[in-house]
């Protein structure tokens, strides 16, 4: 007798089991069901279809040589009977069936199962916001509403929109629209920051700086949407914290929630997330049903309690996994450490694990110093700036998490991604300092910013490094008047005499290598703030002076560079200068 599995979504997770099952135990008879008559696509492609970098919709729903993911394809290409526009709408887990729906008839019937598989994905977070049900405001959940979103943007009739919201989708639907369209967007972000949840406010506020500098974009960071006005039950104005903003299309970019109807329904246990709670081979409390995808919680590996993180690379490896355990075998999805990866206006991010504030949320004590250094050897004519954090726990030295940005975006998720196998493993901050990585010239450094990072890290555990961040030199250079602070540049005269002309006597120069012969020339009377281009002679300026018995000191993390991509100019703009002076 063949194994009778019933799989509910056919997104992501709902596909790789199912396929996964048919190639070990091809007799089974597998059948999936989704509400929707699009399945199997890349939801994860939409900001990019609505840009036009993914010219149709086919290339979100098409395999890697072309064949389109639909009912058809499954049934003769993979054995699996799909049944789309079908809704489950309970579950028996006594007598192991399923009650569906066809939605265009209404018909309802029964399906049957050895085993099943919840793959319900997640659903959109829909704000309660008067108006919110006007036409012309919608969220980004499927491909129906990507259609929708693209074909009003392709046609013209968009030259203002909101996005409510500064997540991933938020932003890259802002980017979308903006950047390839030509589209003014104002951005509404409750949190102070972008990508609430994912960076630490100073990383935040670096690529927050780099976004506000693009052409059409406007963020409104801690604001409160407070209504969606319309006209004719259209959506024509989103009013912020008092003010009007007239917009001809709203998105809705404020997050998504596990969908977990059914399992509830059905008494299965779910997480202290919401989600679904599975074990370590995906499966629910219910030892028959196994889940995966977006409707579960999944472990985090750093701190052993429960994370929901939505995403299409979990959704397909955990796909995987239940489809072999299904089959009788025992796979196990370990957990997650938590990476992230963005490409915005040129600019890409990454990041993995905790930041600074959510290791000491997690009661971890941890430091995480900023890095700057060229992606590959200084020299080459395609060196690019990284900004790096790595962020590292107080006396167990483990790793807990990285982040970095830059224009290369291969070279920022590569560091990153190097990071996160890493922390699986529970490295710790030697071996990254000694981490073997590959090394040519046009593809990376000598010692890499890796390398580099954890070096720093390690001087700072060790009381050798006292840095100051680039929002603490911003304020005090902005309060330099009450004379509480000196600047002092260790660069060459070529980098420093723009500086010293427009912020003397505040700012002074005393090249690095000729420090140790000019002691008597450094305040002891207020803080000194040591500056170079990233960091680097700066922190051997601190040495000198420690060795020295000075010690009123601090380096400026990532240096000059570091300032500029935080966003503040450190010249005050000349008389006649128009906005922030050049640095």
């Amino acid at each position: 007798m063949s194994l009778e599995v019933v799989i509910i979504g056919a997104v992501a997770a709902g596909p790789k089991a199912g396929c996964r099952i048919k190639r070990l135990l091809p007799e089974a008879r597998v059948t999936m069901l989704d509400r929707d008559e699009l399945i199997s696509y890349g939801g994860c492609g939409i900001p990019f279809y609505v840009s036009g970098d993914v010219p149709d919709v086919a290339g979100l729903l098409s395999t890697s040589f072309h064949m389109v993911r639909d009912a058809a394809f499954f049934r003769g290409a993979k054995g699996i009977e799909v049944l789309t526009r079908t809704e489950a709408v309970g579950i028996d887990r006594g007598n192991k069936r399923v009650r569906v729906r066809e939605l265009d008839s209404g018909r309802e019937y029964e399906l049957s199962y050895d085993k099943l598989v919840l793959a319900t994905g997640s659903q959109p977070v829909i704000p309660p916001i008067p108006g919110v049900e006007l036409e012309g405001v919608t969220p980004v959940a499927d491909l129906h509403h990507a259609q929708l979103i693209q074909g009003r943007v392709a046609r013209g009739e968009v030259g203002t929109a909101a996005v409510i919201g500064a997540g991933a989708t938020g932003l890259e639907m802002t980017e979308a629209m903006a950047d390839l369209w030509g589209v003014e967007v104002h951005v509404f972000e409750m949190a102070p920051q972008v990508l609430p949840g994912v960076l630490d406010p100073e990383m935040a506020h670096m690529l927050a700086s780099h976004l506000a500098a693009q052409e059409g974009v406007h963020l409104h960071l801690g604001a409160r949407v407070e209504a969606i006005e319309g006209e004719d039950g259209r959506a024509v104005a989103v009013v912020a914290d008092g003010r009007r903003y007239e917009v001809d299309l709203v998105i809705l970019a404020t997050g998504v929630r596990p969908n977990v109807k059914l399992a509830r329904e059905a008494g299965l246990e779910l997480g202290e997330t919401g989600a679904i709670r599975v074990d370590r081979h995906m499966r629910t409390s219910d030892p028959d049903i196994f889940a995966a995808g977006d409707c579960v919680a999944t472990r985090c590996l750093l701190t052993g309690g429960e994370r929901y993180i939505p995403s299409g690379s979990l959704a397909n490896r955990q796909g995987r996994v239940v489809g072999t355990n299904v089959c009788g075998g025992e796979a196990v999805f370990p957990g997650v450490v938590g990476s992230f990866c963005i490409k915005l206006f040129g600019l890409s991010l990454a990041a993995t694990g905790l930041n600074g504030p959510q290791a000491a949320a997690a009661g971890l004590e941890a430091v995480d110093p900023l890095v700057v250094q060229a992606d590959r050897a200084h020299f080459h004519p395609d060196m690019k700036l990284m900004y790096l954090k790595l962020c590292v726990e107080k006396g167990t030295r483990r790793v807990l998490g990285c982040a970095a940005l830059g224009e290369s975006g291969e070279s920022v998720k590569g560091r990153v991604d190097a990071v996160a196998g890493l922390i699986a493993l529970g490295g710790k901050l030697e071996h990254v300092s000694n981490l073997e990585l590959a090394y040519s010239p046009p593809l990376g450094a000598a010692l890499d910013i890796l390398n580099a990072a954890a070096n720093t890290a390690e001087n700072l555990l060790a009381g050798k490094l006292r840095p100051m961040s680039p929002a603490e030199f911003s304020r005090r250079l902005a309060r330099r008047e009450e004379g509480h602070t000196c600047f002092l540049d260790v660069r060459a005269i070529d980098n420093a005499a723009p500086y010293l002309e427009r912020l003397s006597p505040h700012w002074v120069h005393i090249p690095q290598e000729t420090l140790a012969q000019r002691l008597e020339e450094v305040p002891r009377d207020r803080d000194v703030v040591l500056i170079c281009n990233s960091g680097v002679r700066s922190y051997e300026a601190q040495v000198t002076l420690d060795a020295a018995g000075i010690t009123n000191t601090y380096n400026l993390s990532g240096g000059v560079a570091a300032v500029k991509m935080w966003g503040e100019p450190i010249l005050p703009p000349e008389e006649g200068e128009q906005g922030p002076a050049g640095q």
